[in-house]
């Protein structure tokens, strides 16, 4: 082939913030009246680093006053450094907002619409400066059911959610009763028989599991648990350097109702790890270089 008829491709150069370091997202999906509003507030009220949240159209989301320092039009700067922005202009636009600050957030927290499949938006979040950390789904014990008597367009969207889900939540417990929970859970279980479905007691808790998202792991899932809380959240103390075939057994001995675990390890080679459990999802993967930071003891959270 000569230089006439060989097809040359050029490759646009990839714009990469904050010097290569990535910014996980978690989406955070359930029907229509799940409770992902009072989740939301919950996350930042109690966040002690600085998050930015996505919402459909920042004005519908009714973020509580008191955490609001002022409105630029489709943003809301918020307390502690905090940012809300709109996703009515697209999905990507709202990335590229964040991605003109001049410092990243910790952890950046996306309300999809009630109708949307998660599927569709992680597909998305890998993009220069972010990457998909989790999808935390909520799952209305009171409607499920009947959503899914309704329209096959609202059956095939709370089905398509919870199959898309990391960990399943199931909020609104309060107004069913033990019959009803039994029955919305044995459905779970037959809709996505291998991801975690949990019995959510509050937004409290809700919030605390969404917060393990951050860039740096925190014990913290709330302020003591209760006697109806289902959570337990623990901290597997790591050696300053450890082996690889050490690590890999601890992450392998993890309880069964593990459902949300998170560090950072320097193995012996001097290499940085980032260990990521969620749901059934467990991963050992290299540290950026960008991302390099001091390591962590390994937070985790159980269930039951």
């Amino acid at each position: 082939m000569n230089l006439d008829e060989e097809e040359i491709t050029m490759v646009e150069p990839v714009y990469a913030p904050w010097d290569g370091r990535r910014v996980p997202v978690t989406l955070l999906s359930g029907y229509l009246g799940a409770g992902k509003t009072t989740v939301i507030n919950e996350m930042l009220a109690r966040t002690d680093v600085p998050i930015a949240v996505m919402v459909n159209d920042v004005g519908d989301i009714n973020i509580d006053a008191a955490l609001i320092s002022r409105q630029q039009g489709d943003t809301l700067d918020l307390t502690g450094g905090c940012v809300c922005c709109s996703l009515k202009n697209g999905f990507l636009e709202a990335f590229d907002e964040l991605r003109q600050r001049p410092n990243p957030p910790e952890h950046v927290v996306v309300e999809l619409s009630g109708i949307a499949d998660p599927r569709s938006a992680a597909s998305l979040v890998n993009t220069p400066g972010f990457v998909h950390d989790s999808t935390i789904v909520l799952v209305d014990l009171d409607q499920f059911l009947r959503f899914e008597d309704e329209s096959s367009v609202v059956a095939d969207a709370v089905r398509a959610q919870v199959r898309a889900g990391d960990v399943l939540l199931a909020s609104k417990g309060d107004l069913v009763d033990a019959a009803q929970r039994a029955a919305v859970m044995a459905r779970l279980a037959e809709l996505a028989p291998d991801t975690p479905a949990i019995l959510a007691d509050s937004a409290h808790s809700i919030a605390g599991l969404a917060n393990l998202g951050a860039r740096r792991p925190v014990p913290q899932l709330g302020e003591g648990a209760s006697l109806f809380d289902q959570y337990r959240t623990s901290v597997v103390s790591i050696p300053g350097t450890i082996t690889r075939s050490d690590l890999d057994a601890i992450v392998e001995g993890l309880a069964p109702t593990t459902i949300r675990a998170k560090g950072i390890v320097q193995v012996e080679t001097g290499e940085f790890l980032i260990v990521q459990v969620v749901g059934n999802r467990r991963s050992i993967e290299p540290l950026p270089m960008a991302e390099s930071t001091a390591p962590t003891d390994l937070v985790v959270i159980e269930v039951g």
